[in-house]
């Protein structure tokens, strides 16, 4: 089979759009931010004459105000990862089915926490407000040659690959979690993240059906990259942040991330590939434990 250029792809892909588009509206849950935020307990800062937060208004451990906080950054870095997708699927095309919704969905995660932030005075706003400003500007992917290496396929499995690694991250920062409004926020976002990820995933099977190839090519290359893009690798100055959560990531979350993929996409039963792209499935079914 001749490799289809990326347009081709894109349109084979695009026909997939409707019915992967229904199956995501039916299965997604409506919530509000603003229901999940203990209003009750917020006040003033200085700057309107009540008073700024210290350190003895701290109400999370310190592993979880780090696993906090890398989680906002990264859904703080929606903009970024919103322009990764557009540079395929652009959203004034019909992929807003697809590039509009996701972003609607995901933005209101740095929403609920922020406001469950300030209004708990849970962590220093003030540093995370920084530290939101230097990661966004940063930015994930924005520059040419990080994202020129991306094409339609390898954007789906990085996705993919993404929305998965949310969910697993979350649900080791649930287990330290001791208040239950936080956690149940927590629940939200990773329902969200859980479908993100199976609607991406349905995006990959209809191009294991157009670029067989590709698409094994594309998911081996995005969980190569998984093991060196843990969550907040990219963040600035975040090397103690970091030691407090190490143990959220490691070889076993990995590989549940390729057990997820390798069933969604059913690796186990893909034949005819060429060498390069069979050596990939066996890989990822390697990482899967399989």
């Amino acid at each position: 089979m001749n490799a289809l250029t990326e347009d081709e792809l894109i349109i084979a892909l695009e026909k997939a759009l409707p019915e992967i588009a229904e199956d995501h509206q039916a299965a997604a849950l409506a919530w509000n931010p603003h229901d999940w935020v203990p209003w009750d307990l917020g006040r003033n800062f200085a700057f309107l004459g009540g008073q700024d937060w210290d350190s003895s208004q701290q109400t999370l451990s310190d592993e979880v105000r780090a696993g906090l906080l890398v989680l906002l950054l990264t859904k703080d870095n929606l903009p970024s990862y919103h322009r990764v997708l557009a540079k395929h699927f652009p959203a004034f095309s019909d992929w807003r089915q697809l590039v509009g919704v996701w972003t609607a969905e995901d933005n209101r995660h740095a929403i609920v926490l922020r406001d469950y932030l300030v209004v708990t005075r849970a962590i220093d706003p003030v540093d995370a407000e920084e530290r939101r400003r230097i990661h966004v500007t940063a930015g994930y992917r924005q520059h040419e040659a990080a994202v020129a290496e991306l094409g339609p396929l390898d954007v789906l499995a990085l996705m993919a690959v993404h929305e998965n690694q949310c969910v697993g991250f979350i649900e080791k920062l649930r287990g330290a979690v001791t208040d239950d409004v936080f956690s149940q926020i927590l629940a939200k976002i990773s329902a969200d993240d859980a479908l993100q990820a199976t609607t991406f995933a349905a995006f990959l099977n209809a191009g294991l059906v157009a670029d067989p190839e590709g698409t094994v090519l594309a998911v081996d290359r995005a969980l190569v990259r998984l093991a060196t893009e843990e969550f907040g690798f990219d963040v600035a100055d975040f090397d103690p942040e970091r030691a407090l959560i190490a143990g959220y990531e490691n070889d076993e979350t990995r590989a549940g991330i390729a057990a997820t993929l390798a069933d969604q996409l059913k690796l186990d039963t893909v034949q005819g590939l060429g060498d390069d792209a069979e050596a990939a499935r066996l890989r990822i079914l390697a990482a899967a434990g399989r």
